[in-house]
């Protein structure tokens, strides 16, 4: 059986390979950067603020209009794009735009890049996951999908996947993020891994030799430390150096904590760690691990009784919210916002 560890540190290791949303935001690359940024780490040094939903929208559609004139700055070619995927603004007003690259259309694993821009709105520096320019001399691969496909599904069964399916064919792109970029395919598989976790294996592959490139488990497992059902393994997802209660491989469940209030969603439980709670009711995340864990129970129970992919069958999970009230001694479903909720009584 592959451990819990060995599964974690293989998704860190893709975060940082492929700059993922969050590894990018969280985590210190090489910066290359017209004008040079402030900082060594490749971006100003200054407090994140807490964003509205309205100014982060305000903010994607401002970076969303400049996509050209950004992509001109910051030195990309004729057949490189932009596309927006996140931002963070500081106290000091400096704004961090996250963008993924596309080539000839094909998206760039391995080519994110963080532009880093004043409260004047003038370009201060870029950090780059990979400095190396994109320029292929073909985008028509050599082998065919299905060699990429089968050495994927190989690769499943061979760490003890169940049931492996592809989950998404291959799909080319063009593999940036070791070295000189290259025209390639990826590949997700389904199942369940060998401990009966989902199953996510992204594997890439290169379109001209066929030569596996890289791998990673998309799936972060969790620890629960819960009250009621003890030490169990949570299906979590991270951001950045945080850890939330998100299970997105069943429709997105996520758990609140209502802070023993009566109305509104509550604050999604986040951590920088990957186990929750103490097993003790001192501990607000020991009740959010009990509620994660009897979500992924209830959609793992439909799933497999009835062949329906969540209460509804429409592949969208409920949400959970605990800690509601004072002393609540009950549980109760509504209908209106799709969710549960848990007393504390």
């Amino acid at each position: 059986m592959t451990s819990r560890t060995t599964r974690h540190h293989t998704v860190l290791a893709a975060a940082v390979a492929t700059a993922t949303a969050a590894a990018l935001m969280g985590t210190a690359l090489t910066a290359s950067a017209t004008p040079r940024p402030t900082a060594n780490s490749g971006r100003p040094a200054a407090a994140p603020v807490a964003l509205s939903a309205a100014a982060r929208t305000a903010l994607l559609r401002t970076a969303q209009a400049g996509l050209a004139r950004t992509a001109e700055e910051i030195g990309l070619g004729a057949k490189e794009k932009l596309v927006v995927k996140d931002v963070v603004k500081d106290a000091d007003g400096t704004v961090h735009t996250r963008y993924e690259r596309t080539y000839e259309g094909l998206p760039v694993l391995g080519g994110d890049l963080v532009v880093h821009t004043s409260d004047s709105g003038r370009t201060q520096g870029v950090t780059r996951a990979s400095k190396a320019s994109l320029k292929l001399a073909t985008l028509t691969p050599r082998i065919a999908a299905a060699t990429a496909q089968k050495q994927a599904l190989g690769l499943a069964k061979d760490k003890g996947s169940a049931k492996a399916t592809t989950d998404r064919a291959p799909r080319k792109v063009v593999w940036a993020a070791g070295g000189k970029p290259v025209l390639a395919y990826e590949t997700v598989i389904g199942g369940l891994q060998d401990d009966g976790t989902p199953n996510q294996l992204h594997v890439v592959t290169d379109a001209a030799t066929g030569k596996r490139l890289f791998q990673y488990q998309g799936i972060e497992t969790g620890v629960g430390n819960t009250l009621y059902s003890g030490k169990v393994d949570l299906t979590t997802a991270q951001s950045g150096s945080s850890y939330t209660l998100t299970d997105d491989t069943r429709g997105g469940h996520k758990t609140y904590d209502l802070g023993h209030k009566q109305d509104g969603t509550g604050t999604l439980f986040s951590q920088d760690d990957d186990t929750w709670g103490d097993g003790k009711t001192t501990n607000a995340a020991t009740a959010g691990a009990d509620a994660a864990y009897g979500a992924q129970a209830t959609w793992d129970f439909y799933k497999s009784t009835f062949g329906r992919s969540g209460i509804k069958n429409d592949g969208v999970g409920a949400y959970s919210r605990v800690h509601y009230g004072n002393a609540y001694v009950n549980a109760f479903w509504d209908d209106s916002c799709f969710c549960m909720t848990y007393g504390d009584g």
